[in-house]
């Protein structure tokens, strides 16, 4: 019995570290936070990057905006030992704002660079990079490839597309998904309890414990009489 304990708990340790392993590297890709928003607004998103290597710091960030669609804001947010580089690319077909102005450039690439090693992303952290994207299309999903630089000299690109029903390639582009807001669900009128029945036993309550304290002090009195 003890031999099959100790297997059983084993095997689930073993399993366990395994879970976690598992999750980790899941966590360990260049994301976008929060990976949701809503189409025709400026979103404010973070490409969140963590460094996977054992040994090296990541150095460099360039995160591509499709020009399929193409927005007409793009700002970004300074981020402390890290100068930020904006690429313009003349656009195909032009946009049109909410305002009418056309749009025939767009931008296509943000660069992120740390300014030291110092300020460079070490082994087991992570750093966010917000930008102001916007207005954002009617589409499921925007994908931004990406390709971050360690100060080894390798280069992890994440740019694999993900596709529903398959399973996660090794190294996905973010992805931010679009989706128009859910309409705030309206409660249904319910009938405001009827508490009448409840006052009634509330009553009986107190005339039945008014009655017992009567005939308690009347057998006490009873009984002293008697004495």
């Amino acid at each position: 019995m003890g031999r099959w304990l100790m297997r059983a708990m084993t095997t689930a340790g073993a399993i366990a570290i395994a879970v976690v392993g598992f999750a980790a590297a899941a966590q360990a890709h260049v994301t976008v936070n929060p990976n949701t928003a809503s189409p025709g607004t400026v979103a404010r998103i973070d490409f969140r990057v963590p460094t996977e290597s054992d040994t090296a710091s990541t150095t460099k960030l360039a995160v591509f905006l499709p020009t399929e669609q193409p927005l007409a804001s793009v700002l970004v947010m300074p981020v402390p030992g890290w100068t930020a580089a904006l690429t313009t690319t003349n656009l195909v077909k032009p946009v049109t704002t909410d305002d009418g102005d056309e749009v025939t450039k767009a931008i296509s690439e943000i660069t992120w660079t740390a300014d030291s090693p110092a300020t460079a992303i070490k082994p087991g952290e992570f750093l966010e990079f917000p930008v102001s994207l916007g207005p954002l299309p009617a589409a499921a999903t925007m994908s931004f490839k990406a390709v971050q630089t360690y100060s080894d000299g390798s280069v992890v690109e994440w740019t694999e597309p993900t596709v529903a029903g398959r399973a996660e390639p090794e190294h996905p582009a973010p992805v931010l998904h679009i989706a128009a807001p859910v309409a705030a669900a309206t409660a249904p009128n319910k009938t405001a309890p009827n508490n009448q029945g409840l006052w009634i036993v509330a009553v009986v309550g107190v005339v039945l414990g008014v009655v017992g304290t009567v005939f308690g002090i009347n057998g006490y009195v009873r009984g002293r009489a008697r004495r």
